[in-house]
């Protein structure tokens, strides 16, 4: 019969292979119902409950499936008669995430129960190390990220989470400004509300950080799927300001533009890199 250890350790195993696979069913298998993970990303008090640690996970797995690693490359697991608890380094990253920083890990540490003769993870610890600025731009990164997925997904409320009460936003569309969180908050309802499917990326994204501010530029890509199966692709321009308040990064301005022809004044909307 397997010891403790070997139960524990077996049962991380086919969770990361679960989550490396997209597999949701096997990433919530062997958890407890009152689950507490700390993640990555915010929120900063954690998640709580299954069905709240359920939610953090297609986010990611769509970010995973563009060509990402997860894989446990240590792990250690201390047993006692009813508790138990492991840590480990996983590879958790794209090829251009270690070509940047060969060496950086995610790190694991998960707390686990036994009930009924079973063990169950009741707690799950999820951090990168911070080293100087580069830890800052990958929290500036992540934030894009979920951002991008809250756009394709038409969740309001995950594309405002990172938005500032007092921002500054220079959009596509008069007027010549945008004032407070909820002069963009409406104008974000408007477009997930038009019967489109939009995706967006930025891939040639740069962060500059220092101290509390943090700068993100680059190519905005738009992909637009309408009703009748008709898409469009569109380039723009795109700045966005993020200061760090409270532990958490949050955009206080964005300036959005397209060239113009200034012979016509038309605007450049049909351009492309």
């Amino acid at each position: 019969m397997a010891t403790d250890e070997e139960q524990i350790r077996a049962l991380i195993e086919r969770w990361a292979r679960a989550v490396h696979d997209g597999d949701m069913d096997g990433v919530l298998a062997d958890h407890d119902e009152d689950i507490v993970m700390f993640d990555v990303p915010p929120p900063y008090e954690g998640v709580r409950g299954l069905g709240a640690y359920r939610e953090t996970w297609p986010p990611f797995f769509r970010w995973q499936a563009q060509g990402a690693s997860f894989e446990i490359e240590s792990l250690e697991v201390t047993a006692g008669d009813g508790v138990a608890f492991a840590h480990a380094l996983l590879r958790c990253g794209t090829e251009e995430d270690f070509a940047g920083d060969p060496d950086n890990r995610l790190r694991l540490t998960l707390g686990l129960r036994k009930e009924d003769g079973r063990w169950v993870v009741a707690h799950e610890h999820h951090s990168f190390p911070i080293t100087g600025d580069g830890g800052a731009e990958r929290e500036v990164r992540e934030v894009h990220r979920r951002w991008f997925d809250a756009t394709a997904a038409k969740d309001l409320d995950g594309l405002m989470a990172p938005i500032a009460d007092d921002i500054v936003s220079y959009e596509h569309e008069t007027p010549l400004q945008y004032e407070g969180v909820d002069a963009v908050r409406e104008l974000c309802a408007r477009n997930l509300n038009a019967p489109v499917t939009v995706s967006l990326d930025v891939p040639d994204l740069r962060v500059a950080v220092r101290g509390d501010l943090a700068v993100a530029w680059g190519l905005n890509r738009v992909q637009a799927t309408f009703p009748d199966g008709t898409t469009s692709d569109h380039w723009s321009r795109g700045t966005r300001v993020f200061e760090r308040r409270n532990g958490a990064w949050m955009m206080i301005h964005q300036h959005l533009s397209v060239p113009f022809d200034p012979e016509t004044g038309a605007a450049g909307t049909g351009l492309s890199p």
